[in-house]
């Protein structure tokens, strides 16, 4: 049973979901008092990789974030290599920068350069992917991740009329059950496990009263895992499922995706398989997050259901506001002093808010805020 006549949202359910306690000040409440002036420090930036878009954008805003305010940077792109990151952040602490702001391509590999880092009096921020298994982490920027599960799982449901507009249990929800299979991110990344969880348990009591099935059985994070969130990957796993579990006559009704690129993956291969062009002609419904553009026109054009927007501008200001607190001689602020146990240390935390994306919101959310323009997401190209 598919439901295929979703709901029109307004602008109320837009979705943005509060971090409850924030610091009205943000990451870079500190005092300062640093002796030195900007133009004479420099802040490495290691970035994971540029295959996707949200990478790139993270990068360019804190480059510009960091020599607005007259610090020299030093960004670096690592595409996905582990030692090619580590040698990258190597380089950084050889050179002599004075503040290190790290995306990880895997957040326990890094340690050797952690431990230089602290030696060298060097501040570590962790950028979205937390560092793990070591102390020498001083802060960490990133968005609620449990949060961004609990939209994507809510996304699902709403997309197959269990829930309504308002997230409510819906009047004419469908009995069920309905088939939906599960897909996570890289095992590497400690996102993954955040946004995991935050799906299955909200996901959890509608497979337990009946209402969903998962007829692969694949329901642990560690089979649903796509390794470095490769959009091949997910689209040969899908391509894989359906041969092996819908191959007479089984309908499925949704899948959980947890980023844009294994989105669109997916959907390649439910089109290939003839499970529908659009949701309107019988696509099963699939989630994403990172708003890529091309997932955006996706979703405009009725074919992906629903991404998650986490607003990577504000994200790169947390960071450059924290590291310029950092070198000025103060401490940022977190909003979060509990969450974050990287193993090591429970890592002072600075979280954003994430909004929910689909085709009644999207203008709204992503085209009134100057994220895109009409034309980008009309092409589906920056």
């Amino acid at each position: 049973m598919r439901i295929r006549n979703l709901t029109a949202l307004g602008a109320s359910a837009a979705l943005v979901f509060s971090v409850a306690g924030c610091a009205g000040g943000g990451a870079g409440s500190g005092d300062g008092g640093g002796d030195e002036a900007p133009e004479d420090m420099s802040v490495g930036v290691a970035m994971p990789t540029q295959t996707y878009e949200r990478w790139l954008k993270d990068g360019d805003n804190i480059g510009s974030g960091l020599e607005e305010l007259g610090y020299d940077v030093e960004l670096q792109y690592a595409d996905d290599d582990i030692p090619t990151q580590s040698q990258q952040i190597d380089q950084m602490i050889t050179q002599g920068v004075d503040a290190l702001i790290v995306g990880a391509i895997d957040g326990s590999a890094l340690s050797a350069q952690l431990d230089a880092a602290e030696s060298a009096d060097i501040p570590v921020i962790s950028y979205d992917r937390l560092l793990t298994d070591n102390e020498n982490v001083d802060f960490y920027v990133t968005f609620d991740n449990y949060q961004v599960g609990v939209n994507q799982a809510n996304a699902l449901l709403y997309g197959l009329g269990i829930l309504d507009q308002d997230f409510e249990p819906a009047e004419d929800a469908p009995e069920g059950p309905l088939n939906v299979e599960l897909f996570a991110g890289s095992l590497d990344d400690s996102n993954s496990h955040h946004f995991w969880d935050g799906a299955i348990d909200t996901l959890q009591p509608y497979i337990d009263d009946g209402t969903l099935e998962v007829p692969s059985g694949q329901t642990d994070i560690e089979q649903a895992a796509t390794q470095r969130w490769e959009q091949e990957t997910a689209q040969k796993r899908m391509e894989n499922l359906l041969t092996t579990h819908y191959n007479s006559g089984e309908e499925l009704d949704g899948v959980l995706a947890p980023a844009d690129p294994l989105s669109r993956g997916i959907i390649t291969a439910l089109r290939s398989d003839g499970q529908g062009d659009t949701i309107e002609d019988g696509l099963p419904i699939v989630t994403g997050q990172d708003a890529e553009i091309a997932s955006v026109k996706l979703i405009a054009d009725g074919v992906q259901h629903s991404t998650i927007f986490k607003d990577t501008r504000d994200l790169a200001d947390q960071a450059v506001e924290a590291a310029d607190t950092y070198l000025q001689g103060g401490e940022p602020e977190p909003n979060d002093t509990e969450t974050y146990d990287n193993g090591a240390k429970v890592v002072p935390s600075y979280l954003l808010d994430v909004q929910m994306v689909l085709e009644d919101n999207y203008e709204e959310i992503l085209v009134e805020s100057g994220y895109y323009t009409e034309e980008q997401v009309d092409s589906g190209q920056m």
